[in-house]
């Protein structure tokens, strides 16, 4: 793998909230890079609605990488699991995790109306794959097969405010589950670590769209956010042992690498 390698997630390419309106804005990022992994939820793969345009993108999106000279690596989300591979990737001999983060809780998404309404059927998969609490590969699994089938009910637009707001709130626990995901996040991840990688020292993730950088049990938990409203997008890039982690700078023609907010050296 070719250095740098340079991490992002959560591109949601095609859909309504993506901020991503032309693959070009993205030249800069991908510019200079080695290796670009893209950390999940890149495209639409489960949503009919966007899967059109949201392909269309996708395929723009590998043009570019492959003029700008960088290997594109595409790791599974809960939007798209179809990725092949485990599902994750390891950096310096194991020490930097990436996956996308929907593997940290047993259903995945906890705060979405097809979860809360159909927790069961979630357990099901989990009795059908009981390697899952303690290896890695079987966890991912576990995880694409939640993804696939409590993939999200996607509206088509045009939809009144109130229709989407009525939405958002129903099932009512639905915003009192993410609340919580957002907050432990560092504690869960730091939890999958010592389960899955014990050796790791940083965890990459996106998926909650809530970005930040914590420190739990002596490992680093860094979540470089979205592209979508209202998260906002991060980077991280791991360069001749060096990790760096900061924020994108968007504006309408173009999204640039801000100055690094942390540098850790492994």
């Amino acid at each position: 793998m070719n250095e740098p390698v340079r991490i992002f997630s959560d591109l949601h390419l095609g859909h309504k909230i993506s901020r991503i309106e032309q693959i070009d804005v993205l030249r800069p990022l991908i510019a200079g890079a080695g290796t670009v992994i893209f950390n999940g939820d890149t495209w639409q793969e489960l949503a009919a609605p966007f899967l059109a345009h949201s392909t269309v993108m996708l395929d723009e999106l590998q043009k570019l990488c492959t003029e700008e000279g960088a290997e594109a690596v595409f790791l599974p989300g809960n939007h798209d699991p179809g990725w092949p591979g485990p599902g994750w990737m390891e950096l310096a001999g194991g020490k930097i995790v990436i996956t996308h983060g929907d593997a940290l809780f047993r259903d995945g998404s906890p705060w979405k109306r097809e979860i809360l309404v159909n927790g069961p059927s979630v357990q099901g998969l989990w009795d059908g794959h009981p390697t899952a609490t303690h290896d890695a590969v079987t966890r991912h699994t576990v995880a694409r097969a939640v993804a696939r089938e409590h993939c999200s009910v996607e509206y088509p637009t045009g939809r009144h405010l109130f229709q989407r707001a009525w939405d958002a709130i129903r099932p009512p626990q639905r915003a009192l589950k993410m609340l919580d995901a957002w907050f432990t996040q560092a504690a869960t991840g730091s939890t999958f670590c010592e389960t899955y990688f014990p050796t790791a020292e940083f965890l990459i993730i996106g998926h909650f769209h809530f970005a930040g950088c914590w420190s739990k049990d002596n490992r680093h938990i860094i979540n470089i956010g979205s592209f979508t409203v209202p998260g906002r997008a991060y980077w991280a890039e791991w360069d001749q042992g060096f990790l760096s982690w900061g924020k994108i700078a968007e504006t309408a023609t173009t999204y640039t690498k801000a100055p690094a907010y942390a540098v850790w050296r492994l």
